[in-house]
């Protein structure tokens, strides 16, 4: 593969490379390059946002790159600043590696483990004195620290910034000197710390390395960032039917996204299905097959065939039965739309009005296993699977 391929698989879903040139100038010297991205151990459960950046450096290692698996034991005992608004606290050594452990069981069901090189920054950090953090703390201003945007926001809001705080982007871009890394990835959020090594690496006489800045996932709503606290997440040990469940109920708007930041399947091929869907085939279709991708991934082939069964038919949960039955429902002529109640209502998913006004009021009506209220309406020619309180359940057009 030229280099100008590899740089193309690269950069599918990036958002910032960080400098694109150069890059492609390291790939042209045809040695496998050092790729490194870092892991702070504070939390063991991994969810598919996380996995956006092990994807990236699953592909580097399918071109045949050193992927270099930083866990920062030696920094999650001082607790990345990035995005918070308070001092963290830091952790026991103790729960380091107790995470730690749990973080490369994890992973290596993405990562190979035989091409993984797993470090831990405490083999370098460890044996430095305390002049040496002076001296390398010297590398820096204050100001400089203060234009990174959490740091800024706590101080003009006058809240507490601990003298460590200010250590961690510094040891973070020193990993960057002690490894030589020649990429370093991270999320957008990351940039500052990234941006850092090359500082660092600069100062060192090493070549700078690229930073790779990769998007944050949206979670199953669609609207926020992945995260267990918001109950979006579908997790990397979530059960086959509980994944296959979370994963047909996502908006059909996080279907491209999906694809590109969680899928290995060429572009091509992605966009042949998202023509599919434009030409009229039905989403859940394409959620099928995402699903039974990812499910492969962290369970097994076996699992993802059955993992419909495992969804049961739960409806509380909005889970989608693998055989739902269909209802067509006639609309009169030149109406294009119904409200969800009179969907209910026509479908045969409740007995009356006031039946359907119950169920809304429940917060148990669930479209693609998405919880709708009382706003919802269905379209024209639309497809959908309707789920009212626990028993009734049918996919529902509307058709003139």
């Amino acid at each position: 593969m030229t280099p100008e391929q590899q740089l193309e698989l690269i950069k599918r879903g990036t958002e910032e490379i960080i400098q694109e040139s150069e890059l492609l100038a390291k790939l042209k010297e045809g040695r496998p390059l050092r790729v490194k991205a870092g892991f702070d151990p504070t939390a063991p459960d991994l969810h598919l946002g996380h996995t956006v950046l092990i994807n990236k450096l699953r592909t580097f290692q399918d071109l045949g790159h050193e992927v270099i698996f930083l866990i920062g034991d030696f920094t999650g005992m001082i607790g990345d600043p990035t995005g918070k608004n308070v001092t963290r606290k830091p952790l026991t050594q103790e729960q380091v590696k107790e995470n730690a452990k749990s973080y490369q069981a994890q992973v290596f069901k993405i990562l190979d483990p035989q091409k993984t090189r797993v470090v831990f920054n405490s083999e370098w950090m460890g044996q430095k004195s305390a002049a040496d953090l002076i001296q390398l703390a010297a590398q820096y201003t204050v100001t400089r620290m203060l234009e990174r945007d959490d740091f800024a926001k706590r101080y003009a809001n006058q809240q507490p910034i601990a003298i460590h705080e200010f250590l961690y982007p510094l040891l973070q871009g020193y990993d960057s000197v002690a490894l030589n890394a020649d990429v370093e990835l991270g999320g957008t959020d990351q940039k500052f710390n990234l941006l850092m090594g090359r500082t660092l690496q600069g100062r060192h006489g090493q070549t700078a390395q690229i930073c790779l800045t990769l998007p944050i996932l949206e979670g199953l709503d669609g609207v926020q960032k992945m995260s267990k606290s918001l109950g979006n997440y579908i997790g990397v040990n979530d059960a086959p039917g509980e994944m296959y469940q979370k994963l047909l109920s996502m908006p059909d708007s996080l279907i491209p996204r999906y694809f590109e930041l969680l899928s290995f399947r060429p572009m091509s091929e992605v966009n042949e299905f998202l023509q599919q869907i434009t030409d009229g085939r039905n989403p859940q279709d394409i959620k099928k097959i995402f699903a039974e991708e990812i499910i492969t991934r962290f369970h097994s082939a076996e699992a993802a065939a059955n993992a419909h069964k495992g969804a049961g038919n739960s409806l509380k949960h909005g889970e989608i039965p693998d055989d739902v039955p269909e209802v067509i429902v006639k609309l009169e002529a030149g109406v294009t739309d119904l409200p969800i109640s009179a969907v209910l209502n026509r479908a045969g998913l409740v007995k009356n009005a006031a039946g359907a006004k119950d169920v809304l009021s429940r917060g148990v009506v669930f479209v693609d296993g998405q919880a709708v209220g009382i706003d919802f309406r269905l379209k024209l020619a639309e497809s959908r699977v309707i789920q009212a309180g626990k028993k009734a359940i049918a996919r529902v057009v509307l058709q003139n």
